[in-house]
């Protein structure tokens, strides 16, 4: 007997030139827009261009905020939101990788509720108003994902707001993500795979997260064997580009798991970006499962006959320097897993101190020249 909840109220349009084409989507939205971007990425890769084209098919005015940056914090939310909060904003063009998506959530919600930034994090169950995103970087898939993570400066580390905001139309052309350099393709590709992965083997995955995942893990593991020889022609980005919307697709419905859960404090603390710091880990989180059936599927569906191929995939493709923990930092790291149940609940099997520790003592590492 199956019984679960599925909800996914993005609408997905794909395509090149999809938003230009489609603008008349935009219709219904409101009279101005706040487009919501980073400082330069989106003016490089046309994005920018094409979302003030689609607004100005459609005789919608707009302001552009174009100063979010990696990690966005609430000052800068805040800020966003204070300038324009007398501008009559109607709906937010989220035009970036996740940072400009994630602040737009968070932005949106100020718009709605009028209340300072801080306040997101200890509100409950807020609404915001209508985001369409554009993202411009296939891996973090936050046009399909109700979460927002913002960094908190004085804390020094990331959090998510709590709330659950989806874009409610996304458009995808990978055409936006040509001019990310190699590292950084692989990188986001590496954590487009791991939303993948974590969410096929959570203990919260059903029937439709699995072929949505199935699928997904098919698209990026057809990208493998190009990544290797450095191949990343559009044909491969709009592959990698549909696997991330799906792997945002699945963890909207399961969440993330140890992979994520650890990974976040090597980026905080060591400053290893997202995507490397769960493929350091990955070799480690996918040896500590004890029931395999649902792995070897997994490693099936990229076509990788063993966790140990993949460990050569990932210190082939991923570019990093070797990560030294102290075995005072790995204590703290597994003690903070430890003191929260919801850290450890998607992983199907029970999670012991000693699993925890040998995960971070089994880095993915690079030989050393």
């Amino acid at each position: 007997m199956f019984e679960f909840k599925f909800r996914m109220p993005t609408s997905i349009i794909v395509g090149r030139n999809a938003l230009v084409k489609n603008s008349k989507r935009l219709r219904g939205l409101g009279h101005k827009c706040l487009i919501v971007t980073g400082l330069e990425s989106s003016k490089l890769n046309g994005s920018l261009e094409d979302s003030i084209t689609a607004l100005e098919n459609e005789n919608i005015k707009y302001i552009i905020f174009d100063e979010v940056q990696e990690r966005p914090t609430l000052e800068i939310i805040e800020k966003a939101y204070q300038e324009n909060k007398g501008n009559g904003i109607d709906f937010i063009l989220a035009v970036g990788g996740g940072s400009a998506i994630d602040a737009a959530k968070a932005i949106s919600i100020l718009f709605r509720n009028q209340i300072q930034a801080k306040e997101i994090l200890s509100l409950k169950n807020l609404e915001g108003i209508p985001i369409v995103a554009v993202p411009t970087t296939a891996g973090p898939g936050s046009e399909t994902t109700p979460y927002s993570v913002v960094y908190l400066q004085e804390e020094g580390i990331s959090r998510s707001t709590g709330q659950r905001i989806f874009p409610g139309i996304a458009f995808l052309d990978a055409r936006y993500t040509l001019n990310k350099p190699y590292d950084i393709t692989t990188c986001t590709a590496v954590d487009g795979f791991s939303h993948l992965a974590e969410g096929y083997l959570s203990t919260k995955s059903n029937l439709l997260t699995d072929t949505l995942a199935e699928k997904g893990l098919r698209l990026f593991g057809e990208c493998i064997e190009p990544l290797r020889k450095k191949d990343c022609s559009i044909e491969v980005r709009e592959k990698l580009l549909m696997a991330s919307s799906i792997g945002g697709m699945v963890i909207s419905q399961t969440g993330t798991s140890l992979p994520h859960g650890m990974g976040y404090v090597l980026t905080a603390e060591k400053h290893v970006p997202h995507g490397v710091a769960n493929g350091l880990l990955f070799p480690g989180y996918l040896k500590n499962f004890r029931k395999t059936d649902k792995l070897e599927r997994l490693l099936h569906l990229i076509k990788v006959a063993s966790i140990e191929e993949l460990s050569l995939i990932l210190k082939e493709i991923l570019h990093f320097r070797n990560v030294s923990l102290t075995d005072a930092e790995i204590k703290k790291y597994v003690d903070d897993m430890l003191s929260s149940e919801k850290k450890l609940k998607n992983h199907p099997e029970r999670v012991s101190r000693e699993d925890l520790t040998n995960i971070y003592k089994t880095l993915l590492r690079k030989e050393e020249s």
